[in-house]
């Protein structure tokens, strides 16, 4: 299979800063996908966002899309769409004349454009919007008012750069919703920027996760949380858990135990991986019934989040986080009986933290 958007060895460098924002950067995105550039405030992923949108020159290395080499290309001959952060509308034309502005652009008359750009706004559900001053919107009306203005263009890519940033959480899942619904009128391939992991597991079906310039790991959402290639990814998904020890014939062992790992984990030292909603908590009539390896561990904290809890777990060095079931009674200082899902510890490499870089 074509890849939509490469990336090869694609670097970058600003003047008056001493660490790269991109260190050889290697991305294959596949046609038809929505892709989650995900990572903390300064780690590069807008960066090469602006890079494919042709917003910025890399330093070293090309960029393809659809296998054209387009490194020189200007961003208007690209064939990409890209919606920022703030809406960037046009204050001083209404939100019809807004979404026609690309068909404006490209040579149609006023009318025509204008009667092209109808079916976007009904696209994001503002066709009685269309003779509204743009500044007379709330944020989330503005930025379908943009999504609808970058379809118009009929873009094959669409560039996402963090959108939803600014909304408050009720409107983002709003927005979340409405690309779900657009999925069959929206570009095939989708590429969005976000330092929100949740947002990402909404929106994408794979997820790039970006750090010190670098990509750690590329994969569908399900993997990049279930088998993180590194502790940087598994922190960055929300991972919580980490314990120290040896691995031998796909048996992961230390302080806590002996734990199935999958036969794929190198021998010898490595960090057990287990999210925390991988980790059951077991009262005594369930734990002597279960079929599988059960542990002990006691209590060491109780941490409310709201209407929710989640304990930590002491068993010598080791130390495990677990969410707590509705029902399930504990207290610090308890001992307490858990078990993983089947299949859901993994391993990584031992490794030290990486220098942040640059957005």
């Amino acid at each position: 299979m074509t890849t939509a958007i490469t990336l090869q060895a694609v670097s970058k460098e600003f003047k008056r800063h001493p660490v790269p924002a991109l260190r050889g950067i290697d991305l294959d995105i596949l046609p038809g996908t929505r892709t989650a550039l995900l990572g903390p405030s300064g780690s590069g992923k807008s960066t090469i966002l602006r890079i494919i949108a042709g917003l910025e020159d890399p330093s070293g290395g090309q960029v393809l899309i659809d296998g054209r080499d387009v490194t020189g290309v200007l961003p208007e001959r690209r064939g990409v769409g890209m919606v920022f952060q703030r809406s960037l509308l046009f204050p001083h034309l209404s939100v019809l004349d807004n979404v026609a502005f690309p068909l404006r652009a490209a040579g149609a008359s006023r009318r025509a454009a204008r009667a092209a750009a109808v079916p976007y706004l009904d696209l994001v559900q503002l066709p009685d919007y269309a003779d509204r001053n743009v500044a007379s919107l709330s944020g989330g009306q503005q930025q379908r008012v943009a999504i609808a203005r970058t379809l118009a263009a009929r873009p094959t890519v669409l560039l996402l750069d963090e959108p939803f940033s600014a909304l408050d959480p009720d409107l983002r899942a709003d927005m979340h919703g409405l690309l779900a619904e657009l999925r069959t009128e929206l570009p095939p391939t989708i590429v969005m920027v976000t330092h929100d992991r949740d947002e990402a597991a909404a929106v994408a079906d794979r997820i790039a996760v970006v750090e010190s310039g670098v990509v750690l790991q590329h994969d569908t959402v399900e993997r990049i949380y279930s088998r993180p290639s590194c502790q940087a990814v598994a922190r960055l998904m929300g991972g919580r858990n980490a314990v120290l020890g040896v691995v031998s014939g796909a048996v992961h062992s230390s302080d806590l135990g002996q734990v199935a790992v999958p036969e794929s984990a190198p021998e010898g030292p490595g960090v057990l991986v287990v999210r925390h909603e991988s980790v059951q908590l077991l009262g005594r009539g369930a734990a002597a019934a279960h079929p599988g390896e059960v542990y002990t561990g006691t209590v060491a904290q109780v941490t409310r989040n709201g209407a929710r809890r989640s304990v930590t777990l002491s068993r010598g060095n080791a130390a495990i986080e677990a969410d707590v079931p509705p029902g399930v009674d504990v207290s610090e200082g308890s001992t307490v009986v858990f078990s993983f899902v089947d299949g859901a510890p993994s391993v990584v490499p031992i490794e030290a933290h990486a220098a942040p870089g640059q957005s």
